[in-house]
């Protein structure tokens, strides 16, 4: 458990909780005695039942309250800072998914630039003490020096939502810069588990499989993936979010640590440390469901990277964890509850 239980109880605003980390993460926060709010806009991106299903389970608790907005609309966010007194923000609203930024750009202009600049703007205005953000391992794009270390250039971006992602970790820097802003970036690398979003790999194949329809292995099947389950993600957020942003006294402007910064600004890799092909994911999930997948062998697409692996060492010098929870383990959690999840519907 993180060392967030020692600390005095907090007010959080967890944006994007009706979706599939935000949603965990809210859970994780509440469970440990936090006063959480949740912001969501509910957009229709994939099936809404299944987010109003996540708050479903989130508003029972005493200590949750849940806003129904948009980032984009300044009003709204305002409105929500004014009236939740925050200390702390979890900003995880985005729009998602690098293929659909090819279809629907300006989505991501919306959710992803000034839905962001409208939570710095409020967090500057409330003295928020920290702000922690999902960014994204989509950041690195045309690199290819394995593992991703948080010290690597990351100017190469694959896609729009990269790109989106890339500023953010930029803006958040000028506010913690100009403003003293505590902000700590999240890369977060291919993360799955239970109540998941169906635009996934995970929830895309599950589904296929189980109604005897092909999936389709882009890179011939050879893209490489550093899965990791949410339950990680979950504990590395909780054990940082009381863990403000610092500057790093020793940073140089001559060489400067792309890492750091004389702000109080950080970003982190979250990731399993762990590529694995997709080969082997299928394999994984055949042999959890007990039926082997058809499947259609295509090109890389257009914004895709052939391969993802986190260098998770910044991580585990800051809060003395690392995701590590092996893909079996994850895949037979998810398949028990996507059996579950669709026997319900």
């Amino acid at each position: 458990m993180s060392d967030i239980k020692t600390t005095r109880k907090l007010r959080i605003l967890v944006t994007g909780a009706a979706g599939f980390i935000g949603f965990h993460v809210a859970r994780r926060l509440l469970a440990e005695g936090h006063h959480v709010t949740g912001f969501d806009n509910l957009n229709p991106y994939y099936d809404v039942s299944l987010k109003h299903a996540r708050l479903a389970e989130l508003k029972p608790q005493g200590n949750f309250a849940f806003v129904e907005g948009d980032l984009a609309e300044a009003m709204a966010v305002d409105t929500a800072f004014k009236a939740g007194k925050f200390t702390h923000v979890v900003n995880l609203a985005a729009q998602a998914g690098v293929r659909y930024s090819l279809v629907n750009p300006k989505a991501y202009g919306d959710a992803n630039l000034t839905g962001f600049l409208n939570i710095l703007e409020a967090c500057r205005h409330n003295r928020i003490e920290h702000l922690v953000y999902a960014s994204s391992s989509s950041v690195y794009g045309a690199n290819t020096a394995m593992p991703f270390s948080i010290h690597d250039n990351v100017d190469h971006p694959l896609s729009l939502y990269a790109a989106t992602k890339k500023a953010n970790e930029l803006m958040a820097h000028s506010y913690a810069h100009m403003f003293g802003l505590p902000s700590t970036g999240l890369r977060f690398f291919t993360v799955y588990g239970p109540w998941g979003r169906p635009d996934m790999a995970m929830w895309l194949f599950a589904d296929a499989i189980l109604k005897g329809e092909p999936i389709t292995l882009f890179n011939h099947g050879k893209m490489k993936r550093d899965f990791t389950y949410v339950d990680d993600i979950v504990e590395s957020i909780a054990r940082l979010v009381p863990k403000v942003a610092e500057p790093n006294l020793e940073w140089d402007g001559a060489k400067p640590d792309l890492g750091t910064s004389r702000a109080p600004y950080r970003v982190y890799n979250i990731g399993n440390n762990s590529p694995v092909e997709l080969m082997h994911l299928v394999a994984t999930m055949e042999k959890s469901l007990g039926i082997e997948a058809k499947k259609i062998f295509a090109p890389i697409e257009i914004g895709d990277v052939p391969e993802t692996y986190a260098d998770v060492d910044a991580l585990m010098d800051a809060v003395d964890f690392k995701p590590s929870t092996p893909l079996e383990v994850g895949v037979e959690k998810f398949i028990g509850w996507f059996r579950a999840w669709r026997g319900n519907r």
